[in-house]
């Protein structure tokens, strides 16, 4: 090779060089200036026209928490930031047909309200689908309360897949007219890792009751990945001082959805025969409880997990675990409690039926 067209060959790679680092650089400036947070305490609107206006003291009501999984974890799914090597649904097909059957499996347990987490509204990993309209077409007696709570720049990883931009909510339904809504930005990491967790959040919804109280309705969804224990420790501190507020005016306060926590604080060793060795799946912080608040535990035998770690397709005997539940208070009785096994069919979580009164 002559010296000239050397010459040149290098001046060729210098400037593929330079226009990959600017083109490196445009991007981390893109993802970081594009970063905001939803400020704390923003009223949302119910959506609908509830069938009922008030809830009753001692009649029976059925609550249903359930994590869709922005309907991109069929059975053989498996998510980069578990472990495993997708990022987003098999396809827009797959998506509807995963809504499909997890919103007729709720719909089974006839509930009057119903909690569900990881709704997608326009995100690149679930193919642009509005789920929420796909959630509200579903129930049309109910009024429906969304609180954006993932709201990313595009993301580009993995490389040949890249997760995209996400849009995603926390959707809370209710058969009973809902007074007032608000959603509630948890705090969250000061690190890198919180342009994964950017608008963490729960929402809580003002129900009456007869006596002129109020059912106050929690829809939380936890932080799980880039989490430390002090982020953690925070989010619930917020989380249980708020209930504690509510069961102090005498309201009566009921809390669902995905802790992202060893909910019992050992199932990962009653459903695995072992503690795990994931970051997240940390042992939910009881002695955060306030007085006046509790963990509803008193499972339906036997004991049946909420959700999977998705490093691997689901098969029996894989790594599961209790993520989902309910906290309520003192003047609220659960009267029956199950963790639905449904083999991981439409989403990495299970549903998580209770059934409760007001004393």
């Amino acid at each position: 090779m002559s010296r000239s067209l050397l010459k040149t060959s290098f001046k060729t790679l210098l400037a593929a060089v330079g226009i990959l680092l600017l083109v490196v650089i445009a991007y981390v400036l893109y993802v970081l200036l594009s970063y905001s947070r939803i400020p704390d305490s923003q009223p949302l609107t119910a959506v609908g026209r509830a069938q009922h206006d008030t809830v009753k003291i001692g009649e029976s009501y059925t609550v249903v928490a359930q994590n869709m999984g922005f309907g991109a974890y069929t059975p053989d799914f498996t998510f980069f930031m578990d472990g495993g090597t997708e990022s987003r649904a098999a396809s827009a097909e797959s998506v509807r047909d995963c809504f499909d059957k997890g919103l007729a499996q709720v719909g089974q347990f006839n509930p009057d309200f119903v909690l569900f987490q990881e709704i997608d509204l326009d995100s690149t990993r679930s193919f642009h689908i509005d789920q929420t309209k796909l959630v509200t077409d579903a129930f049309p007696a109910f009024q429906s309360v969304t609180a954006i709570n993932y709201d990313s720049a595009y993301l580009m990883y993995p490389i040949f897949e890249p997760h995209g931009a996400s849009k995603s909510s926390i959707v809370t339904l209710s058969r009973y007219a809902v007074t007032a809504s608000t959603r509630r930005s948890f705090p969250i990491s000061e690190s890198l890792s919180k342009l994964l967790d950017l608008d963490r959040c729960y929402s809580l919804s003002r129900i009456a009751v007869e006596n002129g109280k109020e059912l106050v309705l929690y829809n939380v969804h936890a932080s799980a990945y880039g989490s430390d224990a002090s982020v953690r420790t925070a989010q619930m501190t917020m989380l249980l001082n708020d209930m504690k507020s509510e069961y102090d005016k005498g309201n009566y306060v009921v809390c669902g959805g995905d802790f992202n926590h060893d909910f019992t604080g050992d199932s990962t060793k009653q459903l695995n025969g072992a503690t795990a060795d994931f970051d997240w799946a940390q042992p939910f912080p009881t002695e955060l409880i306030p007085n006046g608040i509790s963990r509803c535990i008193n499972y339906t035998a036997p004991l049946a997990p909420t959700c999977r770690n998705c490093d691997i397709p689901y098969e029996d005997g894989n790594f599961t675990i209790i993520v989902d539940g309910f906290l309520v208070s003192d003047n609220v009785t659960c009267t029956a409690l199950q963790n639905v096994q449904t083999d991981f069919a439409y989403s990495d979580h299970n549903p998580v039926v209770m059934t409760f009164t007001l004393q």
